[in-house]
């Protein structure tokens, strides 16, 4: 028989074979540049470029780094491979390689580079960087650089004008701003990107997404457009899209400071909390923001939320020397100290026991109500509060899309706002044909109280109406002036102590009692006790004890007054019955509580 060749079989392994790609060795190499190995990073990078060589990210990181240790002229040679084979629309290199030659001290080339730059980058992000460049290169070329144009300064007064209107938290009027501008400058990325960020802090979700998506078709390398998607990813709970998106942030190691926070803040948001307190102390290092409060609260945040909570708080004791009027820190310093008495942190498990919080430089939301709610009965709302654009951005969102309590909290914080903004906004709101009939009630009120005297375009009974200035109903075919003035006697004695929806709800029942009882209203000869018997129900209503005696002291009129004209109504409206059949249903309690 002939002998037959066998293949011996290899013998069982426990080793694992380790996939190296692209994202393996950029880690590799943040890694090595977190401890100051260069030399080892820029190897790491270079074999990134070589597993990806179509993506010019990898090669960015490449050549930003050997500008880094000063490596000018190898640099470029990337870069300019990055413009003639990868993706020419990346103009930034541009001003990457303006930057480069000016550190070999090649000022003409550098000039070459900058000017292509500012007449074809439409975006503008180092436009301040390219001033100061210039400023240098008339001083060694002893001329001016001759510029045709700025091709992103185009519409920039009016983008600089959206741009403030968003930092004061004005944001439907950044958003009518910005709409104009992108129709006369269509290509216009950075005005884009400020208008998906409008429509996102307006709670617009639908509308800031395709915007984004937007941008990307015009420049698909666009980090803040990226970053941007990538939260909306998480906020729709597309965790397919999300995946293929964090894998593209994280090989990002991005050049300019501001590319840096942005990234930062992203991954912090998308609960990248390691690589942001990565970013965020890279900043911290670099010196240019080390006075920055809102860096170091970021800072800290991150540290928190990786179980750093000795780094944690010593940036947020940082942050109260920087701001020390801001309750931020002080609310953050407490959690700290909470969270150090309950758990054990020399446990390194104990770190994935630690509650998450957020990024934002504000205090939570339920405790923005809380400060609010106390305003209301002290001295109004501090003017701090009513400028910080986050605050009134987190208060826009809940409008679009919490529950229907915070709704209701939220819009009697607008009656505190009190702007041309919370005007627009409660309008747009009332016009909505989803939302809650009774809460468009309560927006309509709190527009008459902001002096909106205009007839106004509502939704209420999922008919389109126009809601008159007068408060009476339908029903109610005349308004005499003396029914006016009561309700406005009562609404200036409950301003203080009674919230918005109590005094919505005193307007309501003055209109429906006067409407049941309508030809046959009684003689008002005394306002003050209508309004005092008015406030009386409102209070029994709200679980408030309120005595005749003490009303008709605070109104100037006699308690039985008062007695008299509280009968009156409840025989007309029902309400101790109403009230009865209320608190029934509430477990624990009766009518008598």
């Amino acid at each position: 028989m002939e002998n037959k060749k066998r293949v011996l079989p290899k013998p069982a392994t426990n080793v694992v074979p380790m996939k190296r790609d692209a994202t393996f060795f950029f880690e590799k190499a943040v890694q090595s540049l977190d401890r100051f190995h260069y030399d080892k990073a820029l190897k790491y990078f270079r074999r990134a470029a070589e597993y990806e060589p179509e993506n010019p990210v990898n090669h960015c990181n490449l050549a930003g780094l050997l500008s880094e240790m000063g490596n000018y002229e190898e640099s470029n040679v990337i870069l300019q491979h990055v413009l003639d084979r990868i993706d020419p629309t990346m103009t930034e290199c541009y001003f990457y390689m303006a930057n480069n030659f000016a550190n070999m001290e090649k000022y003409e080339s550098a000039e070459k580079a900058i000017v292509h730059y500012l007449e074809n980058d439409p975006n503008g992000q180092f436009l301040e960087e390219s001033e100061e460049m210039m400023e240098l290169l008339r001083l060694e070329l002893d001329r001016p650089t001759k510029l045709s144009t700025i091709k992103s300064r185009e519409g920039l007064f009016e983008h600089d004008q959206a741009r403030s209107l968003l930092e004061e938290g004005k944001f439907s009027e950044a958003v009518r701003l910005l709409e104009k501008l992108i129709r006369t400058h269509p290509e216009f990325i950075a005005a884009r990107n400020n208008l998906a960020l409008a429509y996102y802090y307006m709670g617009l979700f639908e509308k800031s997404v395709a915007m984004i998506k937007q941008v990307l078709e015009l420049e698909p390398g666009n980090l803040h457009a990226l970053c941007n998607l990538a939260i909306f990813y998480q906020h729709f709970g597309d965790k397919n899209e999300l995946s293929e998106l964090l894998e593209l942030l994280r090989k990002t190691y991005p050049f300019h400071q501001d590319h840096v926070f942005k990234l930062a803040t992203t991954m912090g948001i998308l609960s990248e909390h390691e690589q942001a307190y990565r970013l965020f102390k890279r900043l911290l290092k670099g010196g240019e923001a080390t006075d920055d409060p809102c860096l170091h609260h970021y800072a800290a945040v991150a540290a928190y939320n990786t179980g750093r909570l000795h780094d944690a708080e010593k940036l947020w004791r940082q942050v109260q020397k920087l701001d020390p009027g801001s309750e931020i820190p002080k609310f953050y310093l407490n959690i700290v100290g909470q969270t150090h008495e309950h758990k054990d942190m020399s446990d390194p498990s104990a770190a994935d026991g630690v509650a998450q919080v957020s990024y934002h430089y504000q205090l939570p939301f339920e405790e923005q109500l809380r400060t609010i709610d106390k305003s209301r009965s002290e001295n109004g709302l501090p003017e701090q509060l009513k400028k910080d654009p986050l605050v009134r951005a987190s208060f826009f969102w809940a409008l679009r899309h919490g529950d229907s309590n915070t709704k209701l909290q939220v819009i009697q914080a607008f009656a505190l706002l009190a702007d041309e903004e919370v005007k627009d906004v409660l309008s747009e709101f009332i016009a909505l044909p989803d939302e809650d009939d009774y809460l468009k009630k309560v927006a309509i009120f709190v527009l008459r109280s902001l002096g909106v005297q205009r007839p106004l375009q509502a939704v209420l009974e999922g008919c389109r109406t126009t809601v008159a200035p007068s408060p009476h109903s339908p029903n109610l075919p005349v308004w005499d002036p003396k029914w006016q003035t009561v309700m406005e006697v009562a609404l200036r004695h409950m301003a203080r102590r009674y919230d918005m929806v109590q005094q919505y709800d005193l307007q309501t029942l003055w209109v429906e009692y006067l409407t049941r009882v309508f030809p046959e209203v009684p003689k008002i000869t005394k306002v003050e006790g209508w309004a005092a018997a008015l406030e009386y129900w409102i209070a029994r209503m709200h679980r408030r004890t309120l005595s005749f005696q003490e009303l008709a002291n605070r109104y100037g009129v006699s308690a039985v007054t008062v007695s008299k004209n509280a009968k009156s109504i409840d025989a007309v409206c029902g309400l101790l019955e109403k009230m009865d059949s209320i608190f029934r249903k509430l477990p624990g309690m009766d009518s008598t509580s």
